[in-house]
């Protein structure tokens, strides 16, 4: 639990990031394929049961499980920080959920040696950005807090910051231990914010971004007509903003890497 909030937001970023990496059409599409997974599978469920297909229930693997068995104690050390079997568990099994849809959709088996690597590697970059964001002289204040406790509160469809609090305590973290993490998450978004600089998307970026996702509707051969591109721009700014802020997070924890004593038992 010692780092809960980090592992849903920064672990997860840095995990995308590394996937864009060099492959971000693959990216984008496992991003589609995560958000259709249920309601996809639950349709050809019932569609198979109807026709009795016996191809389509061979084209439904059982949902894997994670091997977990041969996980360390220790899983890495960052500068005489230890990330600690625990911490992995959960950032894997969160991350492998997400792969156990895609694979069922796809017929893939999810390859777990290399999904343990990456999420080592996520957890060591996470790290790394938690201690250069401590190091830093980063301000933070009553209304930042408040605004990553309010997003927590809409995300997980709360009413309020007391929800929150109580919902953490059931699961044995005090509210003084997630206002620490909160505070942390802060600094590591002004620390990336500071790396990024001021981004202001350009027409032919948004452009870009707009027509790739029209380009993906048609070859999904949806009935829906794309929305147009001024009703899409503020959605194209933030994801062209959160694409470079993401590029930069990874250039600073690529220079991290090169002055940091990091060891990985994965």
């Amino acid at each position: 639990m010692k780092k809960w909030l980090s592992s849903l937001t920064i672990i997860g970023s840095l995990l995308l990031l590394g996937a864009c990496n060099g492959d971000e059409e693959a990216a984008t599409e496992d991003t589609e394929s995560t958000e259709e997974a249920a309601p996809e599978s639950g349709a050809a469920a019932e569609g198979e049961e109807g026709a009795g297909a016996e191809e389509g229930t061979a084209e439904q693997p059982e949902m894997p499980e994670p091997d977990l068995e041969d996980v360390p104690d220790v899983v890495a050390e960052v500068n005489d920080t230890e990330i600690e079997k625990a911490e992995f568990e959960e950032a894997y099994n969160m991350q492998f959920q997400q792969m156990a849809m895609m694979s069922q959709m796809s017929g893939e088996e999810v390859n777990q040696d290399d999904l343990k690597k990456q999420v080592a590697d996520g957890l060591v970059s996470q790290e790394l950005l938690l201690q250069e964001a401590d190091n830093r002289d980063l301000e933070v204040t009553e209304e930042d807090k408040n605004g990553v406790l309010d997003s927590l509160v809409e995300q997980n469809g709360m009413e309020s910051q007391d929800d929150l609090f109580a919902a953490f305590e059931e699961q044995g973290m005090p509210e003084d231990e997630v206002m620490s993490q909160v505070e942390m998450q802060v600094k590591v978004d002004k620390l990336i914010a500071e790396e990024a600089g001021d981004i202001e998307p350009s027409e032919e970026e948004l452009q870009e971004v707009y027509d790739a996702q029209v380009a993906q509707m048609e070859q999904m051969e949806t009935e829906e007509e794309p929305p147009a591109f001024e009703e899409m721009e503020p959605q194209l700014k933030e994801q062209v903003v959160q694409q470079k802020e993401g590029e930069a997070a990874q250039a600073l924890v690529a220079d991290l890497k090169e002055n940091a004593d990091v060891t990985v038992h994965i």
